[in-house]
């Protein structure tokens, strides 16, 4: 059974970059589409960025597009959500979940993801 742990929270600056990683266990993800998410206090959860199983097709919400990249190491059983240019307001709990239902070329639908990381903390702040 997939499990996936989320690393690499913390504080970042202000302009700066943070890098997290969302890995897998139980199965490879080879065969996921991989999405990366948000959310802050009081807010509703957001997609940020998510990749297909193949890694030729991602997509990126509006807020962070320019600044933030995802990549995916399958051998590794690995993805990697790079953060640059950090605001304030990119503060949240980021969560990485996995879908199998689309096959290899596209992201699942944001409500149609099956398995979930517990999330790692992000603070922006100077």
């Amino acid at each position: 059974q997939l499990r996936l742990v989320e690393s690499g929270g913390g504080l970042g600056q202000p302009g700066g970059s943070l890098r997290l990683s969302c890995a897998a266990s139980g199965t490879s993800l080879d065969r996921y589409a991989i999405g990366w998410f948000r959310q802050a206090p009081g807010k509703e959860r957001e997609k940020v960025l998510c990749i297909s199983a193949s890694g030729d097709s991602t997509s990126a919400a509006d807020s962070v597009k320019g600044r933030f990249t995802i990549a995916r190491n399958n051998a590794q059983n690995r993805v990697y959500l790079q953060m640059n240019s950090l605001k304030p307001e990119d503060s949240a709990v980021y969560y990485c979940a996995a879908s199998a239902r689309y096959g290899l070329h596209r992201c699942a639908p944001v409500h149609d993801y099956e398995t979930w990381g517990q999330g790692t903390q992000v603070t922006v702040s100077s």
